[in-house]
């Protein structure tokens, strides 16, 4: 897909309502996250930075991904209010991967590629997380087909999706979550996260 396409498709999503997603972290980000010291972390698919606005107010140096403008520009104005810095960067995947970063923490929610895709967009996740560092990924689980997520079910995850396609890493938790949809007013439904870390040299 053509990256003026992805950026002007997201963009019109984001100009028509307010708050696309929710405004309140991920749980078990919260709950994951919250023993550790703060340190870098890199924001994938941060969107308007519910996870990443987080992350900052509590003293992480946070750099958010995302294909749309709009959506970060909501993120920097939301940042100037709570008074913290996010280094926004409006880039495709493919753009910061290239960029070889790495960070303490990597978040991954709610990106579900295409299934010829997933493997490279994994290892390419697992290449920012620092060594020692940890990673967080929810995803859409396949029995929220038509509630949440894309409407292909091959690209919602399993739990065996998750653990296999993140195996290099330690695996620490990896579970379905029944809670609140990331689309305010929606209904419930399931999905898959894991928390993980990178032991490897």
């Amino acid at each position: 897909m053509h990256e003026s396409f992805e950026r002007s498709t997201w963009n019109a999503r984001y100009e028509q309502h307010h708050h696309v997603w929710s405004t309140e972290p991920d749980p078990f980000l919260v709950e994951c996250v919250s023993p550790l010291a703060a340190s870098t972390a890199i924001d994938l698919g941060a969107g308007e930075g519910r996870n990443a606005l987080w992350l900052a107010q509590r003293g992480w140096n946070v750099t958010a991904v995302d294909v749309s403008d709009i959506a970060l520009q909501r993120l920097a104005e939301r940042a100037g209010e709570a008074k913290v810095t996010i280094r926004t960067l409006a880039l495709r995947f493919k753009e910061y991967f290239a960029l070889g970063e790495k960070a303490e923490l990597v978040v991954a929610a709610n990106i579900h590629p295409e299934v010829h895709q997933r493997a490279a967009f994994f290892n390419h996740v697992i290449d920012c997380v620092a060594l020692d560092g940890y990673l967080f990924v929810i995803g859409h689980h396949r029995d929220s087909l038509g509630k949440a997520g894309p409407p292909d079910p091959e690209r919602l995850f399993t739990e065996e999706i998750l653990r296999d396609g993140f195996a290099p890493l330690e695996i620490l938790r990896c579970e379905v979550i029944h809670g609140v949809s990331d689309l305010p007013g929606h209904e419930e439904s399931p999905s898959v996260a894991l928390w993980a870390r990178n032991r490897t040299a």
